[in-house]
């Protein structure tokens, strides 16, 4: 099909959109006419937007290396973001980086829940043996990963690839006064759940098997400096714990830079998540997975944005969750008006008829709300 001459574009659209799992039948002929018009130049590009949600692959950007961050100790920095830290892996704009990470905590509750130690890799235990400064956050987090030519003003845009769960069980759990419902559950408990990596599926029970959907619960870069060693757990302007369940293979990522070369790291894995993360946690997961980071020196970002094949998302995140709400609906206005050259007035209304607000989670302190905009609505 790349081979084909430029008069056989309908055929390969065709093709490729009507062959890829994502695509809703019912609107191709319209997802279609929307590349066509959207998108110009080579056939590869066109192909490789379509069938990636207008969001180009990795594969095709040249140049970009691949770098290995696995899961040893003097990779990983637990429970805080900082600016003073020295990253432990330098990359150019462009490269991916395959990077392991630990689940929240630790090993400490998965083996309480009864997890098969030998079914733990060894790396993962030496680095829950190795990694003594910890706080005050509760997340060993993998980097920080050093951005060439990154500078305070920038964006770096995070891709996501394909997340690889690094243990056949998966941890949930609640504690007493956290959650959403702290009153109704007044002890702790902890559920070790399987996974079935052949199927895809969490089984949560014989009976209730729940489809994967792996995602770094918390992607971040270092705030300035003269803030010092800032909690993993809220989520805040430097991204971080997110819990943001729609961050999955596919999506990407919008961060603001706050210090040179951005500092990125990622943690807190979870293998499946619903909206709100009610019981104070998700399908706490180990995995490995390889992200995407490019640089933009002509964007600026006040808080974290992000964009999946489908939609795009913008942000609010406070303790209180109307206003929480209130920023999510004034970042995707600022969107609008910025990318799409609407008023405010009638970006106001457009969020008003085609976002929905989304609760990303209750129960890390800072509450999440996340405003989605459907990419179907934009004919160019």
């Amino acid at each position: 099909v790349l081979a084909s001459p430029a008069k056989h574009l309908d055929h390969a659209l065709h093709l490729v959109v009507a062959t890829h799992e994502r695509v809703d039948l019912a609107g191709l002929g319209e997802r279609i006419e929307v590349a066509r018009e959207r998108f110009q130049g080579g056939l590869l590009r066109v192909l490789a937007l379509l069938a990636f949600g207008f969001a180009e692959p990795a594969a095709a950007q040249e140049g970009g290396r691949l770098h290995e961050l696995p899961l040893e100790p003097a990779n990983v920095h637990w429970g805080h973001y900082s600016g003073s830290l020295e990253p432990v892996l330098h990359i150019q704009s462009g490269d991916r980086v395959r990077v392991e990470t630990l689940l929240a905590r630790g090993l400490e509750r998965l083996l309480l829940a009864g997890a098969d130690p030998d079914l733990i890799p060894d790396r993962l235990k030496r680095v829950e043996a190795e990694v003594t400064d910890r706080g005050p956050g509760a997340h060993p987090l993998t980097g920080p990963i050093h951005v060439e030519g990154a500078e305070p003003g920038d964006v770096v845009e995070i891709r996501i690839h394909d997340l690889e769960v690094l243990h056949p069980f998966g941890l949930s759990y609640f504690l007493p006064g956290f959650g959403t419902l702290p009153d109704d559950f007044p002890y702790t408990h902890l559920r070790l759940t399987p996974i079935d990596t052949e199927a895809g599926v969490a089984v949560f029970t014989p009976d209730i098997h729940i489809p994967l959907a792996p995602f770094f619960g918390s992607i971040g870069v270092a705030p300035h400096p003269v803030v010092g060693r800032i909690n993993s757990n809220p989520p805040d302007h430097h991204g971080g714990n997110l819990d943001n369940k729609d961050l999955v293979s596919g999506s990407t990522l919008y961060l603001p830079v706050h210090v040179p070369g951005a500092l990125v790291s990622f943690g807190d894995a979870h293998g499946v998540q619903g909206d709100g993360e009610v019981a104070l946690t998700a399908l706490e997961v180990s995995v490995s997975g390889t992200v995407q980071i490019l640089l933009h020196k002509d964007r600026s970002l006040v808080r974290p944005r992000a964009e999946t094949p489908t939609h795009y998302i913008a942000m609010g995140l406070h303790v209180d969750l109307d206003e929480a709400a209130k920023m999510a609906t004034r970042e995707m206005i600022a969107f609008l008006v910025e990318e799409h050259g609407l008023t405010r007035e009638d970006a106001y209304i457009l969020v008003s008829l085609a976002v929905d607000l989304a609760v990303t989670q209750l129960v890390d302190g800072t509450k999440g709300v996340h405003a989605k905009l459907p990419k179907a609505i934009f004919r160019r």
